[in-house]
């Protein structure tokens, strides 16, 4: 610890902390454009100029570490006249465009030039212009705004690792632009809209939409994929216009993946409206009360047996718990959430959850990622490896085929049988393992989408009981999760139950003709094409996508951001969505529906509103009970004993920018698809 005085007050800071965060520590606001607490110290912009004592001229207080006896000064008249001539400079060439600029509102340069500006300027020249580059689908440039505060090339080197953006020409002459003139392909680029400190860098699909005092603002949580990342949801009315991170430095920090920013334009495309009826083979509107008795009228028609459940991505826990309990009534065991058709051992929490936490990763000092492409099944997850690998001393290895995860990694091969050799001792990369203090296993679905999934779930299982994987505070075995609603359906038992089926076994049996009511919760990414016309599905969700095209009842829903509801990510944590815009037409939220079919069905349910929901998940599981918190998970082996098989891991295959209904809605997904080569 060192003593320094900032404005007169003495305090002790921390050694290796720079004058700007030692300025923060004492409550006092320095101004910045190029420095951000993320990104390396570029030093550029000057904004940050403090006095310290015994040195002749201002200081950049970003780029100075702090000493014994520092004393320094941010509010005398050399500061102040100092700050005045770098806002004057950084306004030369400015094109003072903020009646148009989307930036308007929320621009550091508009809030610095009022707070420390002079009020005028000396400089008669022409200012320059610069061409406008296109950087894809996403981001949207005004580049003869840009200060050269460099923050979005930082950003792409070190936080998205793909290095796409630089500085060209020198002086006056100099650019910022991507490499040949292409799109900024990062699946992290839209947060560079957030760090530019003024309006060069804009959001395409939200540009010349809206004012950010028009806007309503609510806290929710994203659910395109499992992380579950911190999020604010602006509408206007009853549209959603843009949305942006909040942080949170357990799970997503600040940062936010493209698919979360931008799928928002998908909630107002092709969504169902109105409850429809199947009649003579077209379907046709009805009311609420014809589609429940239609629905009830065949249910009471067959046995337990006959019946099954499956739910989809995007199912809050609320309506999980719902069906599952309807299904149960019902006398059904046959319910499954898995549509990728994993077959999971749910006897110990343990065996599903990213135990080490988000967080936790950079705690971590060794990595193997299993049948597990986390840059597109779970982009803030990568991110936070890479954050971890470039801090030193962290080696990656993987085990599937090679891939470019915007870090080095070492490939040990396809063969499950490298699994066997690690737990034998056999593989080199065993003496790794055990050599390290917290190393830390990925397990993703392409491992598991097998036959021997069981058996390779053991072997792993043996593998982090031998090399002391789980130990202490530190339990480094991690499943990597896709979905939103995985987690949850799975705490809650949303499982086959005593001789039921999964959806592999649910989709063979309706084909068979032995299950011949099928009633889907958001489930869009099954097979449909092994639904018979002679069985009858129900489909409750909120786009007209796969599943509505072959259903028989139609019950629209409500989308993420039409609803209050709760999810857990994929490290067990549980959070609240809230809601920020109404459902369309004669939608519901999807508690209320289920409610309603119970009802129709005369099932007793031991809860009658949300607030009895919330008590009674909370009963259920002790996430729900600790909202925003992780509860501690006891280590137990799992998997089962068998024989690996003849066949090579590989990560699954998804479509990243179209990966669920909404996206699949969104013209700006579409555009990305198309643009990166991902269209399917």
């Amino acid at each position: 610890m060192v003593k320094v005085t900032i404005n007169g007050k003495i305090l002790e800071v921390e050694e290796g902390l720079s004058l700007i965060q030692a300025c923060e520590l004492a409550g006092v606001e320095i101004p910045r454009f190029c420095y951000h607490e993320k990104l390396k110290v570029a030093g550029n912009c000057r904004m940050c100029l403090v006095e310290v004592e015994k040195m002749r001229k201002p200081i950049a207080s970003c780029a100075m570490p702090v000493s014994e006896g520092m004393v320094v000064h941010t509010d005398s008249e050399l500061v102040k006249k100092a700050r005045e001539g770098v806002m004057e400079f950084l306004l030369i060439n400015h094109p003072l465009d903020c009646p148009i600029c989307d930036q308007g509102g929320e621009c550091d340069l508009q809030d610095q030039a009022m707070l420390y500006g002079k009020g005028c300027s000396r400089f008669e020249e022409n200012k320059r212009a610069v061409q406008e580059k296109n950087m894809g689908p996403l981001i949207k440039t005004f580049m003869t705004r840009c200060i050269h505060c460099t923050r979005c090339i930082r950003f792409a080197e070190d936080i998205a690792g793909t290095e796409e953006l630089a500085a060209f020409g020198r002086g006056e002459n100099m650019e910022i632009s991507t490499y040949l003139e292409k799109a900024v392909s990062s699946e992290l680029s839209g947060n560079m809209i957030d760090i530019c400190p003024v309006g060069a860098l804009t959001s395409k699909p939200y540009s010349f939409k809206a004012r950010s005092w028009e806007l309503n603002k609510t806290e929710s949580i994203d659910v395109s994929d499992a992380v579950g990342s911190n999020i604010r949801i602006d509408s206007r009315g009853n549209e959603v216009m843009r949305i942006l991170p909040r942080l949170n430095d357990n799970i997503n920090e600040e940062w936010i993946s493209d698919k979360t920013r931008f799928m928002y334009d998908g909630l107002k495309n092709q969504r169902l409206d109105r409850p429809y009826v199947r009649v003579e083979g077209k379907l046709l509107p009805a009311s609420w009360e014809e589609a429940f008795t239609v629905l009830t009228k065949k249910i009471k028609q067959l046995h337990p047996n006959e019946i099954a459940a499956i739910a989809g991505d995007l199912a809050d826990a609320e309506s999980i718990l719902m069906l599952r309990d309807i299904m149960k009534s019902l006398g059904s065991t046959n319910i499954d959430s898995m549509q990728e058709g994993i077959n999971l051992d749910t006897s110990h929490r343990c065996s599903y959850l990213f135990n080490s936490s988000i967080a936790g990763i950079e705690q971590s000092d060794l990595c193997l990622i299993i049948g597990a492409n986390p840059r597109y099944e779970a982009t803030m997850i990568n991110a936070r490896i890479r954050k971890r690998w470039l801090q030193g001393n962290y080696d990656v290895y993987s085990i599937g085929e090679e891939l470019d995860l915007t870090y080095p990694v070492e490939n040990l091969g396809e063969d499950p049988k490298i699994l066997e050799e690690i737990l034998d001792g056999k593989h080199q990369f065993s003496q790794v393992l055990k050599n390290s203090k917290y190393p830390m296993i990925i397990l993703g679905y392409g491992a598991l989408k097998r036959q021997d999934c069981q058996a390779i779930l053991y072997i792993i299982s043996k593998i982090v009981t031998k090399y002391n994987i789980v130990k202490g505070g530190w339990n480094g075995f991690n499943m990597l999760h896709r979905c939103a609603s995985t987690v949850a359906a799975l705490d809650l038992g949303f499982v086959p139950g005593e001789d039921g089926k999964n959806v592999e076994q649910i989709l063979e049996s309706v084909s068979n003709r032995e299950v011949k009511f099928i009633y889907l919760l958001g489930a869009d990414d099954i097979d449909t094409s092994k639904l018979r016309e002679d069985s009858f599905v129900v489909y409750q969700g909120h786009h007209g996508d796969k599943a509505a095209s072959i259903a028989d009842v139609i019950l629209p829903g409500a989308a993420y951001s039409e609803k209050n509801g709760t999810y857990i990510n994929l490290e067990g944590r549980a959070q609240k969505i809230r809601k920020s815009i109404q459902p369309p037409g004669e939608a519901k939220e999807d508690w209320s529906i289920l409610m309603q079919l119970a009802n129709y069905l005369k099932i007793k349910l031991p809860y009658t509103c949300e607030d009895d929901l919330a008590k009674y998940l909370a009963k259920e599981s002790p996430s729900f009970a600790n909202i925003g918190h992780l509860s501690k998970v006891e280590w137990h082996s799992f998997g089962k004993k068998g024989k690996l098989l003849d066949q090579n891991i590989k990560s699954l295959k998804i479509n990243y920018y179209l990966s669920n209904v909404i996206c699949r809605s969104s013209r700006t997904m579409a555009k990305c698809a198309d643009q990166f080569g991902m269209q399917e």
